[in-house]
This record gives structure tokens, C-alpha cells and sequence, in this order.
């Protein structure tokens, strides 16, 4: 009787506890979206190729691929608004757009202003522009070498002290670049999307990213706030538990030429159905 009324007890506090989460949902954009139709996505313009304007001027990209799949789920249209990094965070909070998907780290702090949602769809980390001639492959190969990095950036420090490497620091990344071109270097150490982005744009086809990512951080998109654990909330965790269970997210990859990500195919594996096959 003890165990009866101790497990009744339990179930009765769990019903509690989602019944005043439910309470808490006004699901406000969640509600706005499907009665006007649309849904409006922040997403990068200049960050090839996760987001950028084509030849036409047209918003294209691996994650504006996802924000349609995001509207045809929803059976709405999509709107598209361009983001910067500086204010993505802010564009969403104060309602210019009803949800983010622009290469944004999931952090703590973030977490605090944005609905951030799991699982992460992507992840990047550090990693190094290098000419194919050099023919790296090993991190280790950088030691007492010169190696371009950008002021400030943390992974100058991290391959210094991990690698011996002699980091050159520069104000920008196109100082560190055209150094790097100028052969005043070895390599260029940043972050590997946007190196990916580098390679995908045509104008480094004499280099390559040789070295095994280190030190991930993982991507996240989000919802209002207010709307994390709400219907939004759990929409968005099943479209990214989906895009990694179907393979979606490898596909994209493969479509806009982004160098395969041990990320995606671990999760892909992870999530895949198990009777697939």
C-alpha cells in the first residue's frame, strides 16, 4: 500500500508540474505565426555557405534550407530577415522575428536572453587555413612555426601553449589573411566555419583545412524565451531531433560543399532509427 500511494504520489506531482508549465504558455508567437500564416526567420546574409545572397540577390544557404523545412512542417510561408551577430539576440527578443538560425554558439549567457533548444544542429571549432602544398596534417606540425591568428581570438592562446605554434596576431582576419597569402605564416587559426566558409567561396582553391577540429562548441537556434519549453520550444527540438535522424543536416552539408563534420555523422548515428536497416 506504502508503494502504491508513494507512486501515486510521484505521478500526481509530475501532472502538477506540467500542468503549471502549460499554465505558464501563452505560446504568444507560436499563435501569432499560424494565424497570420508565416513565420519569420532570422538567418546570416553574409556568411557563406549557412547563409548569404546569391547572384540574384536571393537569401540562399544550408540554413535557409532548414528555415523552409521549419515552414513547410509548419504549413505556413516563409519570411526571411537578415541578421548580424550583434543583433540576432535582440531582433528576436523584441519580436522583429519569430525564430533564429544563424550560426549562433550555444552558451550559457545566451541561454539567459533566448530560447536556445536541443539537440544542437551544428557545432564548429577551432582549426587551420593552410596552404595544400604545406600538406599538414597534424597539429603537432606547428610547433616553433609562425601561425597568423586574429587579436583576441581564444584560439591563439590555446594553440600556443597546446601546440608550441608562434602565434603572429592581427587586428582582422583579412590582415591575418592576406599574411597567410603572403607566406609570412604557415597557416591561419580560427574558427572552422568560418574557414569552411573561406574554402566555399572560391578564392582558396591553392588551400585546405588539414587538422582535426578541436575544442567544439555547439550551434543553437532559438525561440523566444518565453517559449523554450513551450509548443515552439518542443516543435524546434523535434525538427532538429529529426534533421539528425534522417540525415538532413549531412545532406545539406553535402549540397553546399561544406567539408564533412564528425558532429553530424555522430549524431546522425546516434539518433538514426534503429530498425532502419
Amino acid at each position: 500500500m506504502k508503494t502504491v500511494l508513494a507512486a501515486t504520489t510521484a505521478l500526481m506531482t509530475c501532472f502538477s508540474a506540467v500542468s503549471a508549465t502549460a499554465a505558464e504558455c501563452s505560446n504568444e508567437a507560436w499563435n501569432r505565426v499560424m494565424e497570420r500564416g508565416k513565420v519569420i526567420v532570422g538567418v546570416k546574409a553574409d556568411y557563406k555557405p549557412w547563409g548569404f545572397r546569391n547572384t540574384d540577390g536571393e537569401l540562399v544557404g544550408m540554413e535557409i534550407d532548414m528555415a523552409q523545412d521549419v515552414a513547410d512542417a509548419m504549413g505556413v510561408e516563409l519570411e526571411l530577415v537578415p541578421v548580424q551577430s550583434s543583433n540576432r539576440m535582440q531582433f528576436l527578443e523584441q519580436g522583429k522575428i519569430d525564430l533564429m538560425i544563424a550560426t549562433m554558439s550555444d552558451r550559457a549567457d545566451r541561454r539567459e536572453i533566448v530560447g536556445i533548444v536541443g539537440p544542437n544542429y551544428y557545432t564548429s571549432g577551432t582549426n587551420l587555413l593552410a596552404p595544400k602544398a604545406l600538406k599538414l596534417t597534424d597539429w603537432e606540425q606547428l610547433r616553433d612555426k609562425p601561425v597568423c591568428g586574429k587579436q583576441g581570438a581564444f584560439y591563439n592562446q590555446i594553440v600556443e601553449e597546446r601546440y608550441g605554434a608562434k602565434i603572429i596576431a592581427f587586428a582582422g582576419n583579412a590582415e591575418a589573411k592576406q599574411a597567410l597569402r603572403d607566406k609570412k605564416c604557415i597557416g591561419f587559426v580560427y574558427d572552422d566555419s568560418s574557414i569552411m566558409a573561406d574554402l566555399a567561396s572560391g578564392d582558396w582553391d591553392e588551400f585546405e583545412m588539414p587538422m582535426k577540429t578541436e575544442d567544439d562548441n555547439p550551434w543553437g537556434l532559438a525561440v523566444p524565451k518565453a517559449e523554450r519549453n513551450c509548443v515552439f520550444g518542443r516543435f524546434m527540438s523535434g525538427m532538429q531531433y529529426n534533421w539528425h535522424k534522417d540525415g538532413r543536416l549531412v545532406a545539406l552539408e553535402e549540397k553546399w560543399g561544406i567539408q564533412p563534420t564528425t558532429y553530424l555523422a555522430d549524431q546522425n548515428e546516434r539518433f538514426k532509427d534503429w530498425l532502419s536497416e
